[in-house]
């Protein structure tokens, strides 16, 4: 956003953003940097509307805004490059704000809502094949050579695909969770609640980290520390994965999150519920876990364009 857009911007539209990204983040449990995501599109949103109307003009401007105003702050986004995919996302924040702010403020917001948000190829989940799935679990434990932390890094990469969590789910969990049963409470995103099931594998995988590792327990610590005992940061699984992958030749696709996309692949191509993979995964919306028929449809597709006889 240019100063003078940021000038442009109104004490009341700023106070009116500053309420809601507060009101909403204390509701959906956001991190910083999905806050300043929100703040981000949309002050560039409310700076454009304000320059589109002739300079400051506080909450009338915002209750006036029509579908003139939506397509051409659409089409100067476009024009600044701003891709489809990142434009949706945009005018989804605007959609959610505006439906905020009419209901406190009593203006219809029906230009803004009904906005049609641009078209754009959906990225897909790329998941590992099993067989890399089930490797690199064991590569991962081989890049310290100190046991414990190898053993640690077994037991996150081992929960994240036997059971489908977030690395932030699993690196969440504290000594209250243990010893792990054959059932997990999970609190996920919008500190929604859910029940996964533990495998046996990763149940063990726990245990033996926790055999082997030098910090106590205690109540509310951390179950997976860090070298000097504090919580493990995503980053230090993230790169043994990194190195691991590079080990085996795997795409830069093969993340920890990746490993979440293969646990709900390959339960769907083993004949799992879609429904179900739905309540595991923690998703708000079946449309979400629906993609992984797409990955599974696309990978048929593939197969039968190689082994299709051409004439």
């Amino acid at each position: 956003m240019s100063a003078e857009g940021s000038l442009a911007i109104s004490p009341a539209a700023r106070d009116a953003l500053q309420t809601w990204l507060e009101t909403q983040s204390a509701l959906m449990d956001w991190s910083d940097r999905t806050v300043e995501a929100y703040r981000g599109d949309l002050g560039e949103f409310l700076a454009f509307i304000a320059l589109h109307e002739g300079g400051t003009q506080g909450m009338a401007a915002l209750a006036r805004v029509g579908v003139s105003d939506m397509r051409a702050w659409m089409a100067r986004s476009r024009a600044s490059g701003v891709g489809p995919r990142s434009l949706a996302r945009k005018l989804s924040a605007v959609k959610s704000f505006y439906r905020w702010l009419a209901d406190r403020e009593g203006f219809d917001a029906t230009a803004v809502l009904s906005a049609r948000s641009p078209k754009y190829q959906r990225k897909l989940p790329r998941p590992l094949a099993e067989a890399d799935a089930a490797q690199i679990l064991a590569q991962v434990g081989e890049q310290d050579a100190r046991q414990w932390i190898s053993a640690r890094d077994i037991a996150v990469v081992t929960l994240l695909y036997g059971c489908g969590l977030r690395i932030s789910e699993a690196l969440s969990l504290t000594a209250e969770a243990l010893p792990l049963g054959e059932s997990l409470r999970i609190l996920g995103k919008g500190q929604k609640e859910r029940v996964v099931p533990v495998i046996a594998p990763a149940r063990r995988a726990v245990e033996v980290y926790l055999d082997l590792c030098p910090w106590p327990m205690e109540p509310g610590a951390p179950v997976f520390r860090a070298v000097k005992g504090g919580a493990l940061a995503p980053r230090t699984i993230q790169a043994a994965m990194a190195k691991a992958r590079a080990q085996m030749g795997l795409p830069a696709s093969a993340t920890p999150h990746a490993l979440r996309h293969s646990f709900a692949t390959h339960l769907l191509n083993a004949g799992g519920d879609l429904r179900a993979i739905q309540e595991l995964l923690g998703h708000a919306s079946l449309a979400t876990t629906q993609a992984y028929t797409a990955v599974d449809s696309a990978r048929l597709m593939d197969v039968y364009r190689k082994a299709h006889p051409r004439g």
